[in-house]
C-alpha cells in the first residue's frame, strides 16, 4: 500500500500551518514567490529568510529521514530543471503570485483574481501532463 496520499496530507497541513501562523504572526500572505523576490530586494526584512529556511529545511528534513527523489526528477539533466524553474518563475510574475499565494492563501480568502489565476495554474498543469504522456507514449 502507497504512502504518498500520507506525504501529501502532511504537506498540505504544514503548508495551511504556515500560512495561518505567518497571517497571525506578520499580517502577511504566505506567497512564497514574492516572499523570495521580496527578500532579495529588502534584504533586512529576516522573517522573509525565515520562511525561506523553513522551506529549504523542511525539503532536507524529509530527504534526510528517507524521503526519496520523485522518478521523474531522477532522469531529468539539471538543465531542464533550471529552464523548468525560471519558466515557473516567470510565470509566478505574470500571475504576480504562485500557487501558495493563490492557491492556498487567495482562494482562502475568495479572491476572484485567485481563482482565475489557480484556474490557470491547474489547466495548464493538467495538459503538460496530458502531452507528456503522450510524447513518452508516442
Amino acid at each position: 500500500m502507497t504512502t504518498a496520499w500520507l506525504a501529501a496530507l502532511g504537506g498540505g497541513v504544514l503548508i495551511g500551518t504556515a500560512a495561518v501562523l505567518l497571517m497571525v504572526l506578520e499580517g502577511r500572505i504566505l506567497g512564497v514567490s514574492g516572499i523570495l523576490g521580496n527578500a532579495l530586494q529588502h534584504p533586512t526584512h529576516r522573517w522573509r529568510w525565515g520562511v525561506l529556511g523553513g522551506v529549504v529545511a523542511t525539503g532536507l528534513l524529509v530527504r534526510l529521514y528517507g524521503a526519496g527523489v520523485p522518478e521523474q526528477f531522477v532522469h531529468t539533466g539539471w538543465l531542464r530543471l533550471v529552464l523548468s524553474g525560471l519558466l515557473i518563475g516567470a510565470g509566478t510574475a505574470l500571475a504576480n503570485g504562485c500557487t501558495s499565494g493563490h492557491g492556498v492563501c487567495g482562494l482562502g480568502n475568495r479572491s476572484g483574481r485567485s481563482l482565475i489565476a489557480v484556474a490557470v495554474f491547474m489547466s495548464v498543469a493538467a495538459a503538460t501532463v496530458y502531452i507528456s504522456h503522450l510524447v513518452e507514449g508516442a
